[in-house]
């Protein structure tokens, strides 16, 4: 196995440049029509846009190149498409609303440090295993296979998920109540669980040796995000509100899919 050092300096350079760019423009997309939920379309496009330099600039393995460029191209494009179809002619995400009343004083500055600035790092780590990668020489395939059939996992459960809650909200008489059909009987969150599953199924295809192996620490992120920090914990706080969520809670696994409890009878 080979890595050229120097190399990754430019990959990784450029990857961060690229962010920054995407991210000055959705900020500046993000004030002039009055909501920054817009940065949430950014999210699934930063990681294309890392996906394109790493194939162009990198020097690694081909094969591996582009296939990632595949994978998180795929998922990427059909994330920021599902996210801007759910925020389309909406206000403001309640996540984003109740930080900026939070946060108080300039609500402008706050918005470019706590939701703009902090989407950067978070794009450039947990697409290490991409930049790593692609200037990275060595194949172990096995893991490839794996990583994309965990990746193929992942990203059912995030579209058939989101496809299910859609149909849910859309009909009428479904408002005010508890989606608690398809996956979401085995999972409260099966687009995150997917979404997870994605991330750890691209580190297994990026994996080769020596240093590829310690951007473990980026899919872990991810799930740390996915689950404790900006995704299922928040929008927990917010449905907890509803009647008959409490309920789902109890006989609903958390994260990870299992056969949903039965209720007590006691």
């Amino acid at each position: 196995m080979t890595f050229d050092w120097s190399q990754f300096g430019i990959v990784t350079g450029a990857s961060l440049a690229g962010v920054i760019i995407l991210l000055a423009i959705t900020a500046a997309i993000g004030f002039s029509i009055g909501r920054h939920n817009v940065v949430d379309v950014t999210w699934g496009l930063g990681f294309v846009v890392i996906a394109v330099i790493t194939a162009i600039l990198g020097n690694g393995d081909l094969w591996r190149r582009l296939l990632v460029l595949v994978l998180i191209g795929l998922w990427g494009l059909r994330l920021a498409t599902s996210m801007f179809r759910r925020s389309r002619g909406k206000g403001e995400d309640p996540r984003y609303e109740k930080l900026l009343d939070d946060a108080g004083g300039n609500r402008a500055l706050t918005a470019i440090t706590k939701i703009y600035a902090t989407q950067g790092p978070a794009l450039w780590f947990v697409s290490l295993p991409l930049q790593v990668s692609s200037v990275a020489h060595g194949t172990l395939w096995y893991l490839a296979v794996i990583g994309v059939l965990v990746w193929v996992l992942g990203v059912t459960f995030e579209t058939v998920g989101d496809l299910q809650m859609d149909r849910f909200k859309a009909d009428p008489s479904n408002k005010g109540t508890v989606m608690d059909k398809g996956l979401w009987r085995y999972t409260r969150h099966p687009n995150y669980f997917g979404d997870a599953c994605v991330w750890w199924g691209t580190f297994l295809v990026c994996m080769t040796f020596w240093p590829t192996v310690v951007t473990f620490l980026s899919p872990i992120a991810m799930t740390y995000f996915l689950v404790f920090a900006t995704g299922a914990r928040l929008l927990e706080q917010h449905m907890e509100q509803r009647p008959g969520y409490r309920e789902y809670q109890q006989r609903t696994s958390y994260f990870i899919p299992l056969p949903p409890k039965k209720a007590s009878t006691g």
